[in-house]
């Protein structure tokens, strides 16, 4: 809940020149609802992509006050959807059931689903993070085709790690990743786990992301508080541009 549709603008006015040119990276904007459309005008034939920050689960007009639907959203012009984010969890109550059907929601607009997944402070000390985060995915992408599944994207939320500070080393978060692309083997095989994009976000800054993003199982950054400034976000962009430069 950042940024009116003037801030939002001024954002990527700023943001825009002090990013390194590239057509291979795959960089996405999740502006609040009320900027969707202006933000995604001011983007058009760009390469950066618009997201929105949650959708409904219904998928036809109805009495559902205050819910927006995915044809709303792709009328506005995004492309993309987080979904299950680690505040919609904490905050408003989203299930994984709510999660496998807004993702349903979002696929069936083609919208690009950004599917979040992560453990609080007490399941991991408990050594329940990757029973929570199977868990979250069994329930959460439950009865996708494989195809629908190579479809969307995946992102790797500590929930102790986000807004405490705390970062998950480099091993850790790799462990996590190394585990959740096993886990969409399983479930969808070789070729989608394989093509499977799966992002780290947890408390990203400038000053971590290398360590991270060169990991083999971390394909991109989910990034919070640290892109709310341009610099600091073009920052890490910039840096992910360089470190895959040999998939270019």
């Amino acid at each position: 809940m950042n940024k009116t549709i003037g801030e939002a603008l001024d954002f990527i006015q700023e943001f825009r020149p002090l990013i390194v040119s590239s057509t291979r990276r795959e960089i996405v904007i999740a502006p609040p609802f009320t900027a969707l459309r202006p933000v995604a005008e001011r983007l058009r034939e760009s390469n950066l992509s618009v997201a929105a920050q949650d959708i409904a689960a219904e998928t036809d007009p109805g009495a559902f006050t205050g819910e927006v639907s995915g044809s709303m959203i792709a009328e506005a012009g995004a492309s993309h959807v987080i979904i299950g984010h680690s505040e919609r969890r904490q905050y408003y109550c989203e299930t994984d059931e709510s999660v496998n059907k807004k993702t349903g929601a979002a696929l069936h607009v083609g919208l690009i689903p950004i599917v979040c997944v992560g453990e609080r402070l007490e399941e991991r000390d408990a050594g329940r993070a990757e029973a929570v985060v199977g868990s979250q995915l069994a329930r959460g992408l439950a009865n996708l085709t494989p195809s629908e599944a190579l479809r969307m994207i995946l992102a790797y939320e500590p929930v102790w790690a986000i807004g405490t500070g705390r970062t998950a080393t480099p091993d850790t978060a790799e462990q996590m990743h190394s585990f959740i692309r096993s886990r969409v083997q399983q479930m969808f095989g070789d070729s989608v786990a394989e093509g499977a994009r799966i992002l780290y976000g947890g408390s990203v800054k400038p000053d971590n992301v290398e360590g991270l993003i060169g990991r083999p199982n971390i394909d991109g950054a989910l990034v919070g508080g640290a892109c709310l400034e341009a610099k600091s976000f073009a920052g890490i962009v910039n840096v992910i541009i360089d470190l895959k430069k040999v998939d270019q």
